[in-house]
């Protein structure tokens, strides 16, 4: 059963005392067996399948898996009716055996997505479900499932990346160094459709920060009839040109990449509009581009593309200070467009990639907003009606799943409890929601238009992560391979202080109510992301930190999402005020609670954010904090990404007194606590010239720390070996800091 404040109390009292006596943490004998299974399986994750998709007639469910130790991923399809799995292709059956190979751009996407797989790692079925694209290698083939044979695409001009089938199946696009090419299944021949005019031109290829911060990693889109693509010009001839190294071996040339830092030159980016008809077999394209007109100099960002049957071309674009979004409709015959809606924010606006999406009719389509202060989805009328709101704030609308116009209802992941996920139906005309998941955890749902078929992904307090394929009464499992993991982190879910800031506690296996234990805050505390999640597994790494003789908390304060706008807002313009009081509240608030947390022996480690918050809680709260692991941090927000930065803190120049109180480089002089300072030399996110310039600062300073140098590792430490050395590397050093 679940360790809860009340056993804790009761058996205290049992033993004699209501206040624990101090303890030294359990040294540094670690559990290296666990190591070895979490870094072998990549934290359990491998062997559960991804990349779902369910066919047209609702027979049968596609997806992606590993095996358990194996990150190589095939492709398999599930028979509904009878439940039977099998192998559809792999990557030994498409390449002979032959090594994979990666371009730049795939590296770069794989990067942003986070994505470590090899083998199959992206598929696309066709509409009618009988062809199946699979791209692998730079090279493309297409599985006939009627007949279960694989042709190979031509491969002529380059790398294909990002290959997609048009919507009638009879054309595959991909993008080979930097244009755009089609290929005709038919004849088995393709055209070029584009000729960028240099090298610092692409066609059809998502620019960084669309990639890294909006959610939109696609550069072209099909029209409805497949005989027309709109696609992304992107020019980045005016953005920095920043390296990252492998310099474990001196030969490796730097990665360059365009990388736009705050304050800085983006990316132009325009859209243009092209028929497939026209031009040369392997050849130039005698086709012409029809651009479409915006006011991109006001609205430079392009953060959503949609191309529906029955609706026009919509676009959904922001300013540089993403305050203010228009949703505009295009006129494919002259380019020009019009405005569909508006939405604005004193403060920033955040992005929902999940609309708009058009109902059949093309008379409205689904929006979300936060104009009421919370999440709210709802249908905007194409004619100017006054919009009709389907959920109300208590819901707590996350994600738009799916719409079946047909049963007058639609799909949504939704919550008033940020630290659970549910999937709710909500009625198209307006009422009350009926929810279709309850137990609590994370819940998330995949869906096919047209089919009753579904398929349900749960993580709940009960049971580890689980697919279960429905359709009407049926129910079957979606089989994972993953390793189990030898043991249940027995989490304890608060809600603490006076914000009511979500909180979980995570005591040793072997809890002693009579001892005092040192504290590790399980750290992110920045935008976008919540640490305090519900999920039977979700906290394997932070139990076995714990077992090694810690307590671990986390807590989720101010900036953090689902709880409103206003709480997420109030990090507007400084990213590290706000957070560090309200994770010292939050942690006091535990340590008044919980006898058992020793809050004279306080350590605090994150990654990323996470990272960053841990060296200025530490330099800045040394009072509170008293030892720090700080990996892949950024150190100044001037050298990280415009569209991330300029969001929470606004444009560098207009306030450079939040920069500068955001800066760890401000603080680094007052360092006087133990800090680890740990980074990838690869990083293409957060770029190791961060953690050069703090050990820079620091060691000027004259303040001692410690730094562990990751050799050619991106923001991702994927070396299995590299993440095992690096867990025990980093409680040997929160044992040794906080010992006494």
């Amino acid at each position: 059963m679940r360790f809860t404040s009340v056993t804790a109390l009761l058996l205290a009292l049992a033993c004699g005392g209501s206040t624990p006596s101090p303890t030294l943490p359990s040294g540094p004998a670690l559990d290296f067996a666990f190591l070895d299974l979490w870094s072998a399986t990549s934290g359990f994750r491998l062997g559960h399948p991804s990349a779902i998709t369910i066919t047209p007639a609702g027979d049968e469910v596609l997806f992606l898996r590993s095996g358990p130790r194996d990150a190589k991923r095939a492709l398999f399809v599930l028979d509904v009716g009878t439940g039977e799995e099998r192998v559809l292709l792999d990557a030994d059956r498409l390449l002979g055996g032959a090594a994979e190979t990666l371009s730049a751009e795939e590296r770069a996407l794989r990067e942003r997505l986070r994505l470590s797989a090899r083998g199959i790692t992206s598929y696309e079925p066709s509409g009618d479900g009988h062809l199946v694209l699979v791209p692998l290698s730079g090279r493309l083939f297409v599985l006939d499932r009627r007949t279960d044979t694989v042709r190979e695409l031509p491969s002529e001009g380059g790398y294909a990346n990002d290959a997609r089938l048009s919507p009638d199946g009879t054309k595959v696009a991909c993008v080979r160094e930097g244009d755009l090419w089609v290929i005709d299944l038919a004849t088995n021949t393709q055209t070029r459709l584009t000729t960028r005019a240099h090298e610092e031109i692409t066609n059809g290829l998502a620019e960084f920060v669309a990639q890294e911060e909006m959610g939109r990693y696609r550069g072209y889109w099909w029209s409805p009839g497949s005989d027309a693509i709109v696609y992304q010009e992107t020019d980045a001839s005016g953005v920095e040109l920043l390296y990252a190294s492998n310099p474990i071996d001196p030969a490796e040339a730097p990665h360059a990449a365009r990388y736009p830092r705050a304050g800085r030159a983006n990316a132009l980016v325009r859209l243009g509009v092209i028929p497939i008809q026209g031009g040369e077999t392997g050849g130039e394209t005698g086709s012409e581009t029809r651009w479409v007109e915006w006011d991109r100099a006001r609205f430079p960002y392009l953060a959503s593309v949609t191309w529906p049957s029955s609706a026009p071309l919509t676009l959904l674009v922001q300013d540089r200070r993403q305050q203010v979004a228009q949703l505009l409709a295009v006129d494919i015959a002259t380019g020009q467009t019009s405005l569909l809606h508006e939405e604005r924010d004193d403060a920033w606006l955040n992005l929902d990639t999940s609309v708009p999406v058009w109902l059949e009719d093309g008379s409205a389509f689904l929006w979300s907003t936060e104009r009421s202060g919370h999440w709210q989805l709802e249908l905007r009328f194409a004619d100017g009606s006054p919009p009709r709101a389907l959920t109300s704030d208590a819901l707590g609308y996350r994600e738009l799943l799916h719409v079946d116009e047909a049963a007058g209802e639609i799909w949504v992941l939704a919550s008033g409890d940020p630290t659970e996920t549910h999937v709710v139906r909500v009625p198209l005309a307006g009422g009350a929601p009926t929810p279709v998941t309850t137990t609590p955890g994370q819940h998330q749902a995949t869906f096919e238009p047209g089919t009753a078929t579904w398929v349900l992904g749960s993580h709940t307090l009960d049971d580890g992560p689980r697919w279960e394929v429905r359709r009407g009464d049926v129910r079957v499992a979606l089989p994972s391979r993953a390793a189990a993991p030898p043991f249940v982190p027995r989490v304890e879910h608060v809600v603490v202080g006076e914000r009511d800031h979500r909180a979980m506690v995570i005591r040793p296996r072997d809890f002693d109510p009579r001892r005092r234990y040192p504290v590790l805050l399980s750290v992110y505390a920045g935008p976008g992301y919540v640490k305090a999640r519900k999920g039977r597994f979700l906290q394997l790494r932070e139990q076995w930190q714990a077992d090694q003789g810690f307590i671990v908390v986390s807590v989720d304060g101010r900036g953090t999402p689902h709880r409103g706008r206003a709480w997420e807002r109030a990090v507007r313009g400084n990213l590290i005020d706000v957070p560090l009081e309200d994770q010292v509240a939050g942690l006091r608030a535990l340590g008044a609670r919980f006898p058992e947390l020793d809050l004279a022996r306080v350590g605090v480690y994150g990654w990323s954010f996470g990272g960053y918050f841990s060296a200025m809680a530490v330099m800045r709260r040394p009072d509170v904090f008293h030892a720090a692991v700080s990996g892949a941090p950024v150190a100044d927000w001037r050298d990280y990404d415009t569209h991330y930065t300029e969001r929470f803190m606004g444009l560098p120049e207009a306030n450079i007194s939040g920069y500068d109180a955001s800066s760890v480089l401000t603080y680094a002089p007052q360092l006087t606590r133990p800090l680890l300072l740990i980074h990838g030399t690869s990083d293409d996110n957060v770029y190791f010239t961060h953690a050069l310039k703090m050990h820079d600062a620091l060691l000027r300073a004259r303040r001692p720390h410690d730094f562990i140098v990751l050799a050619g590792s991106t923001h991702m430490v994927a070396d299995a070996e590299v993440a095992r050395a690096l867990e025990a590397r980093i409680l040997g050093f929160l044992q040794t800091s906080l010992s006494r």
